[in-house]
């Protein structure tokens, strides 16, 4: 394997972020300007992790192109960290959004739509009963609110490394022993997230952590991806429902960034069971919605005839007949069968031609692909939980690839180095990012 020269890193770092800002001159004179009414010169502060000394200013984005304002367009391989999985602006569903704009927006009652949307989840998904809300935070904070009421216990378990939004429960890491919550950094202290936290894929301690009967829910991704993407190994999620039931533990499933598998997520193609499904951001092609589903047996057991489901779940804007339109338009005309078998083709190709990359440089590094989401990591061998993932990053060699790209026309997801393809990203974006990418090798081992 080839070891590269560090100082060599830190050149190119100094060079292609000169680079960056040098061809940027508006979207650092906006960001300059913005820092007198926007904490931290952005509407929201992740918008700061982006490469370089700021963020571009977005003048346009449609399909699997975005253009900034100083007039660079790029291919956009970070849609929206998923909420625009879709593409950009998908015609059906901006039709859709544009012809419900002037029929209302929201209204606190139900429409049509929103029974196709109901009935659509339940094939999709494989759960009968289903709740629209307005972000996956919500989704995950209002089945741990339901979780709690069906079972009569408090405590949620996580796994470290996890993304389930800025839910409280799941800001902790595992710290000085196995499920020992330890907050992580996040703003302000957090209330007491009775949290146990453990490592993906330690069956043992699961067991373990399950076994006292005071566990409400285990709150997971079927594949973890905040921490690049670590796949289960063979038969954890068999085992993870069976020591669930055997606790009286319900089960949430969070397939807010792992609907990149296929339509049905990874919970249709495993068979996954899950007593709560829970969903975001791609679903409604980039407004702003998500979706919760509830298995049978919780259902019943939390329905319990009153008029109204009480306080704390929900809210006015959730549910709305917008977000009913722009949810039926996604499900039925673009998140389609036939669109994910092409962007897993073409995610392929993009992942195959890095892999053969690496290969012929001989670096020690990896590929891993999730139906049309990939990542490249920069050691040799795919971690195995939130920890090994952590100990694994190369703060030095993300920040380069993010800005080399930008300055060559890609946009990567900010926080790691995750590729996301589109039903409008082409086989020639694959290309082009690959071409790139083996320009960005080059570089470091010449």
């Amino acid at each position: 394997m080839v070891n590269i020269d560090r100082s060599r890193i830190k050149t190119l770092i100094e060079r292609e972020e000169e680079r960056y800002i040098a061809e940027r001159q508006k979207s650092r004179a906006l960001f300059q300007r913005a820092k007198g009414s926007l904490f931290r010169g952005v509407p929201m502060s992740w918008m700061t992790e982006w490469p370089g000394a700021f963020p571009v200013f977005v003048t346009e984005a449609k399909d699997a192109r975005l253009t900034d304002v100083d007039g660079h367009t790029y291919v956009d391989l970070c849609l929206g960290d998923s909420g625009a999985l879709t593409g950009h602006s998908p015609t059906p569903a901006a039709d859709a959004i544009a012809k419900q704009v002037y029929k209302g927006m929201t209204c606190m009652l139900p429409s049509e739509d929103s029974v196709w949307v109901g009935e659509e989840l339940a094939r999709r998904f494989g759960l009968p009963y289903w709740q629209i809300y307005t972000t996956a935070t919500d989704a995950d904070r209002f089945a741990i609110k339901m979780a709690r009421r069906a079972t009569g216990r408090n405590l949620v378990l996580v796994y470290d490394g996890c993304y389930h939004g800025s839910v409280d429960e799941a800001l902790v890491s595992v710290s000085g022993g196995p499920y020992k919550a330890q907050r992580r950094s996040v703003v302000g202290p957090l209330p007491n997230p009775a949290s146990r936290v453990i490592q993906f894929n330690d069956l043992d301690t699961l067991e373990k952590a399950l076994s006292p009967q005071d566990v409400a829910c285990v709150l997971c991704e079927p594949a973890m991806t905040n921490a690049g993407i670590i796949l289960p190994e063979p038969g954890y999620h068999a085992a993870l429902r069976e020591i669930t039931r055997r606790f009286g533990t319900l089960l949430i499933i969070d397939e807010t960034h792992t609907i990149s598998a296929g339509p049905g997520g990874l919970t249709r193609i495993w068979n996954l069971e899950p007593d709560f499904f829970t969903i975001g951001k791609a679903i409604a092609s980039g407004l702003p919605v998500a979706a919760l589903g509830l298995a049978e047996e919780v259902a019943a057991k939390l329905d319990t005839g009153e008029r109204s489901f009480g306080l704390g779940v929900g809210g006015t804007l959730a549910g709305s007949v917008i977000q009913a339109a722009a949810i039926r338009a996604t499900l039925e005309h673009v998140l389609t069968q036939e669109a994910y078998e092409r962007m897993i083709i073409i995610t392929k190709r993009l992942a195959d031609g890095v892999a053969e990359i690496i290969k012929d440089n001989h670096l020690p590094w990896h590929v891993n692909r999730l139906g049309c989401r990939a990542e490249y990591r920069f050691c040799p061998v795919p971690p195995k939980n939130g920890l090994e993932s952590e100990e694994a990053f190369d703060d030095d060699l993300d920040a380069l690839v993010h800005v080399y790209m930008a300055n060559r026309g890609i946009l990567l997801t900010p926080f790691h180095s995750m590729v996301l393809i589109s039903p409008a990203t082409t086989a020639e974006d694959a290309d082009l990012h690959n071409q790139v990418f083996g320009e960005f090798v080059n570089e470091l081992v010449k």
